[in-house]
């Protein structure tokens, strides 16, 4: 099989020759060089010979053109991105947010990124560009601070920068897709009970979820993911995708009940804590569970989020090695 079939199998739920799987890290140092990511983002996926490659832009990419600034230094040692300064300190800011063009600033830097990577896979590979939930850029363009606003009745206020951010990213998931990405990677890390509450999301984030989502329906690879824990499965198990992608083994559903629930390929089975500390036994043992649970149908190997720094060559080789000898006992019983 090629990997598209591969990949095309898993979703139809069909046994693929081998399970499917992919793994990514964040790039620092490159990751604002569309040239130099491209160019890294080829040689990881040269080394480990994915099933799919996922852009791996920063973290905060999104909210630059709405005039945040961000640090980065922290990536390289493990850490995450941090805000600087941002555009929303009042209420009334959110009014002042504009839609941000697809051909400027760090949209365009960022699908430049994707050109540059599909120019250089040649097609070999399907590839997923990640955006952001609009809800999940408003809470990085404030900070972090965007429940506060709400839960203090700028309700409002904050819709009205939704529709912008939305407007904003649902463009760049149908330019995506249009430069020939077979799907968009939709994260959303506002989807947790530990964030807000089941009407909040209905209300502040789905609907302009699935406006992004309705711009990128030509994607056959279209996958959200869920991230962090007690993530908000009831309200995201019907999102309009190909594939569903949380931090399974760190928090529920178990994968046979996300499949049972969802009748969706699922993406992850992996967890990157483990990966990162190179705890070899348990990262055997999810592998040895993820084709107990799922018989290599429905399912594509990957972490249930991206591997934090520092990366260890003989883990992630140990992954891919793993899968073969897993999955070649079981399709011996």
């Amino acid at each position: 099989m090629t990997k598209k079939e591969r990949i095309l199998a898993a979703i139809r739920g069909e046994k693929p020759d081998k399970m499917p799987y992919s793994f990514w890290s964040h790039m620092p140092g490159t990751d604002l060089d569309p040239e130099a990511i491209a160019q890294k983002t080829y040689e990881f996926y040269q080394r480990y010979d994915f099933d799919f490659v996922k852009t791996m832009n920063n973290g905060m990419y999104a909210i630059e053109d709405f005039g945040c600034t961000v640090d980065y230094s922290e990536i390289v040692k493990g850490g995450v991105a941090k805000v600087v300064s941002t555009p929303v300190a009042a209420p009334e800011d959110w009014y002042k947010l504009k839609v941000c063009p697809c051909d400027q600033g760090s949209n365009a830097r960022e699908l430049r990124h994707l050109s540059l990577v599909l120019e250089k896979l040649g097609g070999e590979v399907p590839v997923i560009f990640t955006v952001f939930s609009p809800i999940t850029i408003a809470d990085k363009i404030c900070g972090g601070r965007l429940m506060s606003f709400i839960n203090e009745g700028h309700g409002q206020q904050v819709k009205a920068a939704l529709e912008v951010i939305t407007q904003t990213t649902a463009q760049l998931a149908a330019e995506a897709i249009r430069l020939g990405a077979d799907g968009v990677f939709f994260a959303s890390q506002m989807s947790t009970y530990d964030k807000c509450t089941t009407e909040q999301y209905l209300e502040y984030g789905k609907p302009y979820d699935l406006q992004v989502l309705a711009a990128a329906k030509d994607g056959w690879m279209n996958t959200i993911h869920c991230h962090g824990s007690n993530i908000m499965f009831q309200v995201l198990k019907d999102y309009p995708v190909q594939i569903f992608n949380w931090h399974v083994w760190e928090t529920l559903p178990d994968l046979d009940e996300a499949f049972a629930l969802t009748g969706k390929c699922l993406m992850g089975g992996l967890n990157r804590t483990d990966i990162t500390n190179r705890n070899f036994g348990a990262v055997q043992n999810q592998i040895y569970r993820c084709f107990k649970q799922m018989g290599g149908r429905h399912q594509i190997l990957t972490p249930g989020c991206v591997i934090r720094y520092p990366l260890d060559d003989e883990m992630l080789r140990f992954i891919g090695e793993t899968r073969t000898e897993v999955e070649a006992v079981f399709d011996c019983l």
